[in-house]
C-alpha cells in the first residue's frame, strides 16, 4: 500500500479551487485500496481535529493567527514531522507546508502540485524566493494545471523537465443534475436573464470591473460567495445605483450551486491577475452546459474556455469588453447553444475526474517503483 499524505492550508468546509480539488481528489484516491491518504491542514480554530472516513484521514492542526494569507499554527510543524509518508505532495503556495519539509524530509518522494504563482505578497514573494527553488529542485515531480502556465511561470520554466500536465477537473455527474423546481425558484427570485459569478470576493476577481460592465446590460446579475471585499462591492453597487440589479447570494450549498448554474444565461469570471491560474468555476459552468466569459490573463483559463468555441474571452480591466461579451451572448441565443454544447464535450473530453485521477496514480506509480 502506497502511503500518500497532501499538505495545505484549508480544506472543506472551506470552499475554493484547491480545497475543492484536494478534498474531492483525495476521496477519488481513498476508493482505491492500494493507498491509504492522508491530509494534513490548518484548523479555522485554536483546536486540533481528525476526521476518519474509510482509507482517508484529514488532520486540520490549529492555528494561532493569520499573516499575509498564511495560517500560522505553532503545531503544524510537530505534525509535519510524525506523519511518515511514501508520497509527499505538497499544494503550493503555502509556505507553513513547505519550509519543514525541506529539512524534516519524512518521505521518500515529494510531489508539488504548483497551483499559482505568489502574485501579491511581492515583498514576501522575493524573501522566499531562494526556498522556492530549493523546494522546486528538490521535488521529484511538479504537476502544472496547464500548459499555458507552466510556460508563463518564471519560476516553473526552469524546471519544465519535471513538469507533468494534470489539469484540475469537475463533478461532472454532480453539475449535470438538474433540479427543475430549484430552478425555476432562482428563476422567479432572481429575474431572468440572469448573468452569474462564483468565487470567493477577493482582489484578483475583477468583480468591480463587473458591476461596472452591468450598467450597460439588460440583465440581472447574481454574485455567489463571500469574502474580504464583500462589504466594499456592495457599497459600489449601491454608489452606482445597481441594487435592483445585482444581487449577492452567501452559503449556497454544494447540493444546490448546480440549479444556480442551469438557472443562469452566462457565467462570467473577470478576474485581473494572475493569481487566477486557472478558473475551476469554469469547469463547473461549462459542465451545466452554459456560455463563459472569461479574461486573457496568460494563465489557464484561455486554455479552459476557448475563445469563440465555448464561450468569449476578453481584456483584463475593461468594463466595455465585458459588457459588449455579455450583451452579444444575451442577443444570440444559438450562439449560447453552440459555446455551451461545445463546452460540456471540452469538459467531458479533457477535464474529466476520471482522467486526472489516473494521471495521478500513475505518477505515484512510477515515482515509488523508480
Amino acid at each position: 500500500m502506497i502511503r500518500v499524505l497532501h499538505v495545505y492550508k484549508d480544506y472543506f468546509p472551506v470552499l475554493g479551487g484547491i480545497e475543492n480539488h484536494i478534498r474531492f481528489l483525495c476521496a477519488e484516491l481513498a476508493k482505491d485500496g492500494n493507498f491509504q491518504v492522508r491530509v494534513l491542514v490548518t484548523n479555522q480554530n485554536l483546536k486540533t481535529v481528525i476526521e476518519k472516513y474509510d482509507n482517508l484521514e484529514i488532520i486540520k492542526v490549529g492555528r494561532q493567527a493569520k499573516f499575509a494569507s498564511t495560517p500560522i499554527s505553532f503545531g503544524f510543524l510537530s505534525w509535519a514531522a510524525r506523519l511518515k509518508t511514501d508520497i509527499l505532495h505538497l499544494h503550493f503556495p503555502f509556505p507553513l507546508g513547505e519550509v519543514p519539509y525541506l529539512f524534516l524530509k519524512p518521505h521518500k518522494k515529494m510531489v508539488i502540485t504548483y497551483h499559482s504563482d505568489i502574485i501579491r505578497q511581492k515583498a514576501l514573494g522575493l524573501l522566499y524566493k531562494p526556498l522556492l527553488g530549493r523546494i522546486l529542485r528538490s521535488a521529484d515531480a511538479i504537476i502544472a494545471a496547464s500548459p499555458a502556465y507552466a510556460r508563463s511561470s518564471k519560476y516553473l520554466v526552469q524546471y519544465c523537465s519535471k513538469c507533468r500536465i494534470i489539469p484540475y477537473f469537475a463533478e461532472t455527474q454532480h453539475f449535470q443534475s438538474r433540479d427543475q423546481t430549484k430552478i425555476k425558484q432562482i428563476k422567479d427570485k432572481y429575474g431572468s436573464p440572469l448573468v452569474l459569478f462564483v468565487g470567493h470576493f477577493r482582489y484578483y476577481k475583477g468583480l468591480e470591473y463587473l458591476i461596472c460592465a452591468a450598467e450597460k446590460v439588460d440583465s440581472k446579475f447574481l454574485f455567489i460567495g463571500d469574502g474580504y471585499l464583500e462589504k466594499k462591492l456592495k457599497q459600489l453597487v449601491r454608489a452606482k445605483q445597481l441594487e435592483d440589479k445585482i444581487r449577492f447570494a452567501s452559503g449556497v450549498s454544494d447540493a444546490d450551486l448546480p440549479s444556480y448554474y442551469h438557472a443562469s444565461d452566462v457565467f462570467v469570471l473577470p478576474s485581473i491577475q494572475r493569481s487566477e491560474a486557472f478558473g475551476i468555476v469554469l469547469l463547473e459552468a461549462m459542465s451545466c452546459g452554459i456560455p463563459v466569459i472569461s479574461t486573457e490573463l496568460k494563465t489557464g483559463t484561455s486554455w479552459v474556455n476557448l475563445d469563440n468555441q465555448t464561450g468569449l474571452v476578453v481584456p483584463p480591466r475593461n468594463p466595455v469588453a465585458l459588457s459588449d461579451a455579455i450583451n452579444y451572448l444575451l442577443a444570440h441565443k444559438d450562439k449560447c447553444l453552440e459555446f455551451g454544447k461545445a463546452g460540456m464535450e471540452r469538459v467531458k473530453n479533457q477535464f474529466s475526474k476520471e482522467i486526472a485521477v489516473k494521471e495521478i496514480k500513475n505518477l505515484y506509480y512510477q515515482l515509488t517503483s523508480s
